[in-house]
């Protein structure tokens, strides 16, 4: 094969292959840009309805409580054991119950609309009275549990050290 054929061809095989490569590229950032779209577009649907209600509502809200409602109900529709805290609410749990609701010495979770113990931590109050994972918890101080959410739960079960709480 000449030079000049071995040159040619191997500039047609560079040229293929870089031509190759950016319609590889293109073809990439088609599928990003089209998947980013529809990710903007369901930002900005949310973003309309924020203005809609700021604007339209006859009583004014602040935009935190309207984005964190917004939340709530995403996660809610989620499964059950999916929630959200503001973020100040979670740090306080973080700090002040380690795992653990209330001084009790449970965790807890939601089933059937009802809030159910998880498991017991050993050497607790709860554990002592027997308390077992899978209880249900009908009441907080005489109060239904039914349709509770875990945050509601967690302020009723919190307390400074030493207090009591009843739960049956």
């Amino acid at each position: 094969m000449s030079s000049y054929k071995r040159t040619a061809l191997w500039i047609l095989i560079i040229f293929i292959a870089f031509t190759g490569a950016l319609v590889s590229r293109w073809s990439l950032s088609e599928n990003v840009s089209a998947e980013e779209d529809m990710h903007y577009k369901t930002i900005h649907t949310f973003a309309e309805a924020l203005t809609l209600i700021k604007k339209n509502y006859v009583e004014e809200v602040a935009d935190k409580d309207l984005v964190y409602g917004a939340i709530k109900g995403m996660l809610s529709s989620l499964d059950p054991h999916s929630s959200f805290m503001p973020p100040n609410v979670y740090k306080e749990m973080q700090v002040d119950t380690k795992g653990e609701f209330g001084g009790l010495g449970i965790q807890i979770s939601i089933k059937d609309n009802f809030l159910t113990v998880i498991a017991p931590i050993e050497d607790t109050p709860a554990f002592k009275v027997g308390v077992k994972a899978g209880d249900k918890i009908i009441k907080i101080n005489n109060e239904s549990s039914k349709d509770m959410s875990i945050l509601d739960a967690v302020s009723k079960l919190r307390g400074p050290k030493g207090t009591s709480v009843t739960i049956t």
